[in-house]
C-alpha cells in the first residue's frame, strides 16, 4: 500500500498548492474553494478512518474469510458515511470523484493484501463494484 496514496493526502495537497497560489497572487481568492470544499477537519478526519482501515487491512490475507474482509470493508464505509454528514466538516458532501476515489483506496488497500475482489464479490452474489454499497450513503 505504499504506493497508493489516500484521497485525503492528494486533498490536502491540492488545498496546500491552493494556498500557495493564493499567497503568490497567482490566483483569486474567488477562484479560491478548495480549503471551503476540503477543509482540514474533513482531510483529518478521513485520514483517521482509513487509518484504522489499513491496520485492519494488515491483518488480511488471501485466504481471509469473506466475513472478515466484507467487516472491513463496512467499517471504513460506514465511518466515511459519518464523516459525510457530520456538520463539523461543512457538510460538503463527497462528489463523483470523490466517490470514485475512496472506492477505489478501499479497494486498492485489499488488493495489496491479495484480496480477490471478483471472486469475494462473486462468493457474496454481486460484482466486484458492489462491495461498498450495501453500507454506502455517499
Amino acid at each position: 500500500m505504499a504506493t497508493m496514496r489516500r484521497p485525503s493526502q492528494r486533498w490536502r495537497a491540492a488545498v496546500a498548492e491552493e494556498a500557495r497560489g493564493l499567497a503568490a497572487g497567482e490566483l483569486a481568492p474567488q477562484d479560491a474553494r478548495l480549503a471551503q470544499y476540503y477543509p482540514e477537519t474533513l482531510i483529518q478526519a478521513v485520514d483517521d478512518a482509513f487509518r484504522a482501515y489499513e491496520a485492519e487491512v494488515a491483518g488480511l490475507a488471501a485466504a481471509s474469510a469473506d466475513a472478515d474482509v466484507l467487516g472491513a470493508v463496512e467499517r471504513v464505509v460506514l465511518a466515511l458515511n459519518d464523516i459525510n454528514e457530520d456538520p463539523q466538516h461543512g457538510n460538503p458532501g463527497f462528489d463523483t470523484i470523490d466517490r470514485e476515489n475512496l472506492c477505489e483506496y478501499i479497494y486498492g488497500a485489499l488488493v495489496g493484501r491479495g484480496i480477490d475482489i471478483p471472486a469475494l464479490a462473486a462468493r457474496n452474489g454481486m460484482e466486484p463494484y458492489e462491495i461498498t454499497d450495501e453500507w454506502r450513503d455517499w
